[in-house]
């Protein structure tokens, strides 16, 4: 049975080097790679070159959408659908919707924060296996990923050159993990959970 090639993965011993990797390893122009590591590492998301997260403005509609809907909901109930005079307030009293205005936004942020955070992570996770079992216990690592399709046609190749991406080579990108200071290198192949 052929196995096919997912990358090449270097480990590191401390963080601190791994951060400089990064940073090489983001410089060399390689399209696909990924860090792991035990614990967060500050500075990691920017060394990699990572953009923001849109993760905050889908909390931020998702709440404002929450809180829309609870007024709009008691708003229908106490003045459009059941209008009811209680204690001389008027109809459309917003200062008593407050409470279930905010529960709805805490409601619906949290929903959707966490629904956002499975989307963009690509969670459940079902494809592949880990790596090392040591990976998020206590080692570093850097993994540069081979293209997924082996045979590019004619616009891969083009949208590759236009972002000027360095093309992978597995032992191209197993030296140069070596260089910049990787203890153990080695290729790793696609395998599935079952």
């Amino acid at each position: 049975m052929d196995k096919t090639l997912l990358g090449v993965i270097g480990f590191f011993d401390n963080p601190n080097d791994l951060l400089h990797a990064t940073e090489k390893v983001r410089d060399e122009n390689y399209r696909d790679f990924d860090t792991y590591t035990p614990y967060p590492v500050h500075g990691l998301e920017a060394a990699q070159g990572l953009k923001r997260s849109p993760l905050p403005f889908v909390t931020l509609a998702a709440g404002m959408t929450g809180a829309s809907l609870g007024f709009l909901l008691q708003y229908w109930t106490s003045a459009v659908d059941w209008p009811l005079i209680v204690g001389g307030k008027p109809m459309n009293s917003w200062p008593a919707f407050v409470p279930v205005m905010f529960e709805c936004t805490i409601l619906f942020a949290g929903l959707a924060t966490v629904g956002g955070m499975f989307f963009f992570n690509g969670l459940p996770n079902v494809k592949r296996k880990s790596f090392d079992p040591s990976i998020t216990r206590d080692r570093f690592a850097i993994v540069i990923e081979a293209p997924l399709d082996v045979d590019e046609d004619e616009e891969g190749q083009s949208a590759r050159k236009k972002e000027n991406f360095k093309q992978f080579r597995e032992s191209e990108a197993a030296d140069f993990l070596r260089k910049v200071g990787a203890k153990e290198v080695k290729s790793i192949y696609v395998e599935g959970w079952f």
